[in-house]
């Protein structure tokens, strides 16, 4: 199967346009509707709805795509948005910093504990950033008249996606604002990704669990009891889309 690239030079609006729409509007609504109905299934049902909403994501990523460097999968532009994956170290040093004065850091005993228990928050972090900067935005800058509206849009359904976390929301509409602006600057998903795996952990550490429902979104937030002891708790987006599918392979769920 190889890409189908759309023609983004048509205007929106325009008669030749139309057909187009109505196709990315079509994936994209199917895609979106099923990962929050990911969200909001409770187990052991919610498995099949994250596998067929992972199918969906990719068979339209590979069918209309624009390829690789629209994607944000090439390694142009690596070196040039570097200062974001900085930016991030030095905010989550800050928090990190503060939880420690205010006793709410709670850090694995090692660090060989700490490469375990988040390696797979790394891998939810890049699925998550994809999902956003390579199948909603793509899709939003076709259908809707501008670049800013296309970022407010995907940011607000990145954001809806983490509800009713009152963490999380805001967390994710801010970083999606600032992810989405900065993609379409530099177009690399990677240095974004790492970015947000940073962000990501550094509210699982200095944030206690049951102030975040351990990172949980959607039903999983709403039946969260404290009792529960989990890593980092859900995924989010889909609560379980993938190994890791949310924050964190031991698995984070959240941002």
């Amino acid at each position: 199967m190889s890409f189908m690239p759309l023609d983004t030079s048509v205007p929106w609006g325009s008669p030749l346009a139309a057909g187009r729409e109505r196709h990315d509007l079509r994936e994209l609504s199917i895609g979106y509707g099923l990962i929050l109905l990911a969200v909001w299934t409770p187990h052991p049902w919610q498995w099949p709805v994250n596998l067929a909403a992972l199918a969906w994501v990719f068979i339209a990523t590979v069918v209309s795509s624009d390829g690789w460097s629209a994607l944000g999968l090439r390694l142009s532009g690596t070196l040039r948005s570097l200062w974001v994956v900085g930016l991030a170290l030095l905010l989550a040093a800050a928090a990190v910093s503060v939880a420690g004065r205010l006793h709410t850091l709670h850090l694995p005993g090692t660090p060989m504990l700490f490469v375990q228990r988040y390696w797979g928050y790394t891998l939810w972090a890049f699925l998550q950033e994809f999902l956003l900067l390579g199948f909603i935005l793509p899709r939003l800058l076709r259908l809707l008249p501008g670049r800013n509206a296309a970022v407010l849009a995907a940011a607000g359904l990145f954001a809806f996606a983490h509800l009713p976390n009152p963490i999380l929301t805001p967390a994710t509409l801010i970083w999606g604002l600032a992810a989405a602006s900065l993609f379409l600057r530099y177009r690399n998903v990677y240095t974004l990704a790492l970015a947000h795996a940073i962000f990501g952990i550094s509210i699982a550490i200095t944030i206690p669990g049951p102030v975040t429902h351990h990172m949980k979104v959607g039903l999983g937030y709403l039946m969260y009891r404290p009792s529960e002891h989990h890593h980092y708790g859900q995924k989010s987006w889909s609560s379980r889309l993938g190994p890791r599918l949310g924050p964190a392979c031991s698995k984070p769920s959240g941002v």
